[in-house]
């Protein structure tokens, strides 16, 4: 098949090199003209696992190309996925719909011919009939283009992967047994066959799946690390304690970890969306839960800050401390709402002398907070540190030698907010270590 991808950022790029993948013929469009010819150089503008090698292999084969057109987008295929950007609202949590009816308007003038939007972007439950209005009264070939709903389900770092093999998929359509239906389920055949559930439902349904998701997997995150605050003050340890509920068949393993709390692009917006719409809709009492889930998430950050101040004194003023990771997740160099960053933040407001590093991630740190100090080596930025923080668990700072380490600082203390360090080689190699939920 021919199809488009209207917006190239971190959705819409991972798309259509998946699709690629799967055996179509891919037009990527983005207005962004220095970002076009990035990705026309089969290099993506961000880091994400295994996507430059998609992007090369297939912009070399010419099953992908990218063009700031949509004049060339919508001359090129009858099937247009739209995966631009939904973020808050500069003076809100609500999303903020600008980029989608952009596309949306500034596409459907060229649609001239029967025609597939797909939405992939996430958005607040009642969007779809907005965009088939506007798809409606600005393409010349007015009732005969379908709208349907597509929701991606993507984790930054494995988005290759969820994409080529994902969990589920799902189709959000007016009606049943559409033309729309159809091409998508031609676009993911391969899918389709390999035995990938797939979901057929209307707009509203497939609008809320995306959100509902995020929503479930905040709570749980946040739910263990509300018995962590329970485990530090009872004396038990969080991490058996997440051991003996994961073998629970009802509950699983997956997705709830304990540590420092999500953070991202996608699970806080996603969250405080969901919530502001279900506001709007008077639906407040049902998503109370999930107030309390951001609390508990932003808890765990202060309470970072709260043992820092434990160990080297209320007054941090001067204290040297080393922060290992910045990226939100190992794997990717995306600092949005970064849990390591704000604890950075704030021990630095507090005074603090701090360096960060990132085997990723420290470009794009340096732009949002110049005012921390960096170093490209874990070790050297431990250098005099009387406390280490490690808050991004990259595998690269476990293979650490704690021994060596330990000569560096000046002080051999390490808070892990992520409970990924082995706690028996450390402390045998003369390390103090404090994990959250143990205590």
């Amino acid at each position: 098949m021919k199809m488009t991808v209207i917006g190239c950022g971190y959705l819409g790029t991972t798309h259509a090199a998946c699709m690629a993948e799967l055996g179509h013929e891919v037009l990527g469009m983005d207005c962004d003209i220095d970002k076009v010819n990035t990705l026309a150089g089969g290099q993506a503008p961000f880091f994400e696992r295994n996507l430059d090698d998609l992007l090369a292999k297939h912009t070399a084969n010419a099953t992908l190309r990218f063009t700031a057109s949509y004049a060339e987008a919508a001359a090129f295929a009858d099937l247009h996925f739209i995966g631009v950007g939904t973020p808050p609202q500069a003076a809100g949590d609500a999303y903020d719909l600008t980029h989608l009816l952009n596309a949306t308007r500034q596409l459907a003038p060229y649609l001239t011919g029967p025609a597939v939007i797909a939405v992939k972007s996430t958005v607040p439950v009642g969007t779809a009939p907005r965009i088939a209005e506007l798809l409606t009264r600005h393409a010349p070939a007015g009732d005969l283009i379908e709208l349907a709903w597509n929701p991606e389900f993507l984790r930054e770092s494995f988005a290759v992967e969820d994409t080529l093999r994902p969990d589920r998929l799902v189709l959000g359509f007016a009606t049943t047994h559409s033309w729309a239906e159809a091409r998508l389920r031609q676009a993911f055949a391969k899918l389709i066959d390999a035995g990938v559930p797939t979901i057929v439902t209307d707009w509203a349904t497939a609008e809320l799946a995306k959100g509902a998701a995020n929503s479930f997997l905040a709570t749980k995150i946040s739910f263990i690390n509300a018995m962590a605050e329970v485990c530090e003050k009872s004396g038990a340890d969080v991490a058996a304690l997440t051991d003996i509920l994961g073998h629970d068949i009802r509950i699983g393993h997956r997705g709830m970890r304990p540590g420092l709390g999500f953070g991202g692009g996608c699970l806080p917006k996603d969250l405080a969306g969901f919530i502001t719409r279900a506001d709007e809709l008077e639906a407040s009492d049902a998503v109370g839960m999930l107030r309390e889930a951001r609390t508990v998430n932003t808890r765990r950050r202060q309470r970072v800050v709260d043992l820092t101040r434990e160990e080297l004194g209320p007054d941090l003023r001067g204290k040297r401390i080393t922060v290992w990771g910045a990226a939100f997740k190992p794997e990717t160099d995306d600092i949005r709402d970064s849990p390591a960053l704000a604890v950075a933040q704030a021990l630095h407001d507090l005074g603090a002398s701090v360096t960060v590093t990132d085997p990723k991630a420290l470009d794009n740190a340096r732009k949002l907070h110049p005012e921390l100090d960096y170093a490209a080596d874990p070790v050297t930025a431990a250098q005099d540190a009387e406390l280490l923080l490690h808050l991004t668990e990259w595998d690269h700072f476990t293979r650490i030698d704690p021994k060596l380490l330990a000569t560096r600082t000046k002080s051999p203390k390490v808070i892990d907010a992520r409970g990924t360090l082995d706690a028996n080689r450390w402390r045998s190699a003369g390390w103090v270590l404090r994990t959250l939920g143990r205590a």
